[in-house]
């Protein structure tokens, strides 16, 4: 049975080849390929359950059997090919396409001889460039054919390909990758991510890029006093409305917004619809930037002796204290300081909503400010910049 379902994969898989230039097609295959990956892993895990499961297979031992045959052999290929067969993964310096294929080619017939049926090693792929961070996490520009001219961007582990981050971290930490695959440039990617950092201190992000949806998994599988913004978000949920529970299993959707300094992450959660209705809650930049989207860049470029943290050090310090004396004021409920803000500019009198309005900032010689006990009164209440 698991012969079969291998072999069919494979075929699935050929078949994918061959329509690579229809994405409906292949989509369907992949989808296809991959159920059929799950159930012949599945069906290993099967036979190893030790209580739970309908098929524990504990006398025969067929998983611990199957692991340690497929570690033998995989000891001895090793040491017969020491020299070129070190991992799944043969780093070959200076070689071009061209070569890695023919290479590749020849270790997977090797291997191949040199094992009894039906143990094969099949070449599948060239990465050119690759990064490997660790065990099952890599990211590199994929060629799966001779004659393919353009690569396609694969990602396995990182944080392009997984659902327990924002929409954000996934897009910038694709696109430093992509400019480091193809300029090798580390000026452009600074560049890059110094600019979408400034966006999110000026609150010109958009909140879709930082919308976090965990999924909820009902209110009696949590432990008592537990903190998971899932469960938080549907308390207040159900404070207002009885019936707006999430069912078990649905992603609920939240941001983490600025508080007064030494909160709680756990009470900086917001649903995004209330971000949009409360003009006083902004979207907790330094959150985001030094927990979400530097720490997977670091993890990338650090390989390579590069600091991503300094480019956000780097950042003007007028943007970023700006950005931290508001959220204070913003966070200071019942004080006397949010019954005197203002929502026009002091230089300009343009309505604006923080302070000085962006166009003045952006050309300090056009000021002409003429004082007036109103606008002193505004400097005052609002960070200078």
């Amino acid at each position: 049975m698991l012969e079969e379902i291998l072999k069919t994969r494979i075929m699935v898989k050929q078949s994918m080849k061959a329509y690579k230039h229809d994405k409906a097609i292949t989509r369907m295959l992949e989808a296809r390929q991959l159920g059929l990956k799950y159930i012949a892993n599945f069906t290993y895990g099967y036979t190893a359950a030790n209580f739970s499961g309908r098929m524990p297979c504990i006398e025969v031992r067929v998983a611990d059997k199957t692991t340690e045959k497929l570690k033998l052999d995989l000891l001895a290929g090793r040491s017969e090919r020491s020299s070129y067969t070190q991992s799944m993964f043969v780093l070959l310096k200076g070689a071009t396409k061209e070569q890695s294929f023919k290479i590749g080619q020849e270790i997977a017939e090797a291997v191949t001889a040199t094992n009894p049926k039906p143990v094969k090693l099949k070449f599948e792929k060239v990465y050119l460039p690759c990064v490997l961070q660790t065990k099952k996490r890599y990211v590199g520009y994929m060629y799966e054919t001779l004659d393919q001219k353009d690569p396609v961007f694969d990602a396995k582990g990182i944080e392009t390909v997984r659902r327990d981050s924002c929409p954000a971290v996934s897009k910038i930490l694709e696109c430093s990758i992509k400019l480091l695959f193809e300029t090798r440039d580390i000026s452009q990617i600074k560049q890059y991510v110094q600019n979408q950092c400034m966006k999110l201190l000026e609150g010109k992000a958009s909140i879709q890029d930082f919308i976090f949806a965990k999924e909820y998994r009902g209110s009696s599988a949590y432990k008592p006093g537990s903190c998971v913004p899932a469960l938080e978000i549907t308390r207040r949920m159900l404070a207002y409305d009885r019936r707006s529970e999430p069912r078990v299993g649905e992603r609920v959707p939240y941001v983490i917004v600025y508080g007064m300094p030494g909160l709680p992450l756990i009470q900086l959660v917001r649903r995004p619809a209330e971000v949009l209705q409360d003009p006083s809650l902004r979207l907790n930049a330094t959150y985001y930037i030094t927990k979400q989207i530097l720490p997977p860049l670091a993890r990338v470029f650090s390989l390579i002796g590069i600091d991503v943290f300094s480019w956000y050090h780097e950042l003007p310090r007028i943007q970023k204290n700006a950005s931290t004396a508001r959220s204070e004021l913003e966070g200071r409920k019942g004080t006397i300081s949010q019954y005197f803000t203002t929502l026009h500019c002091p230089v300009c009198d343009e309505l604006t909503q923080y302070g000085i309005c962006t166009k003045c900032r952006s050309q300090p010689q056009s000021r002409k400010c003429s004082p007036c006990p109103k606008r002193v009164t505004t400097h005052f209440l609002f960070p200078l910049l």
